[in-house]
């Protein structure tokens, strides 16, 4: 499956299975067609509608918070934390993503991270949050997409609690070397939890 994982840079992945799907589409250099584009919350490194239209087909259907909703020409499945949805035959859960010690994601926003099945795989993209108590209840995780920047998220420390938690078969670590943060946080992330929970740093593709 981490084959058909393709990291970006930033937040935004593509994922490819019995459908194509891109994470919080940002910096994208290729005119591309997705089936499903997952926006996690309305900063402009996630949501972006300049990105945005250069994935978007006839049956792409874009799975947004609804404080974007209404801002592109696309079909639009509008979602809040607890949401359970199917997309094209991909199951997807709508799960919280929010700051605890920092102000710039309020829980009150009701931003989101996702859990969607796609090759057979669970696999869950973080979006912009801390480490909050709510990722003990996320179950059967086979690859989580996890910020490790700090500043705006949590950071590579915090990162790795999370990872614990979660308990996934593979970690990814995103959300640096764009904006804030660096490799050097991807590596202290793979670092502590070596011999615990398998880290895949991948190398951006432009």
């Amino acid at each position: 499956m981490i084959e058909n994982i393709k990291w970006l840079g930033h937040d935004t992945f593509k994922i490819t299975g019995e459908v194509v799907i891109y994470t919080d589409p940002f910096k994208i250099k290729h005119n591309d067609k997705a089936d499903i584009i997952l926006i996690t919350h309305e900063h402009y490194d996630h949501f972006s509608p300049e990105d945005i239209k250069k994935l978007i087909g006839p049956e792409t259907v874009v799975v947004i918070p609804k404080d974007c909703s209404g801002k592109i020409d696309a079909k639009e499945a509008v979602v809040k934390p607890g949401d359970r949805l199917t997309v094209k035959g991909v199951e997807i859960e709508v799960v919280p993503s929010y700051n605890t010690n920092k102000k710039f994601h309020p829980k009150e926003k009701g931003w989101v991270g996702y859990i969607f099945k796609v090759g057979g795989k669970r696999v869950y993209i973080a979006g912009d949050t801390d480490y909050i108590p709510e990722m003990k209840d996320f179950k059967d995780i086979d690859i989580a997409l996890l910020p490790v920047s700090g500043t705006y998220v949590m950071d590579a420390e915090e990162a790795v609690q999370a990872a614990l938690d979660i308990k996934p078969k593979i970690a990814i670590p995103m959300h640096y070397g764009s904006i804030v943060g660096s490799e050097k946080d991807a590596q202290y992330f793979a670092d502590k939890l070596k011999g615990k929970v398998e880290v895949i740093i991948l190398t951006p593709e432009r």
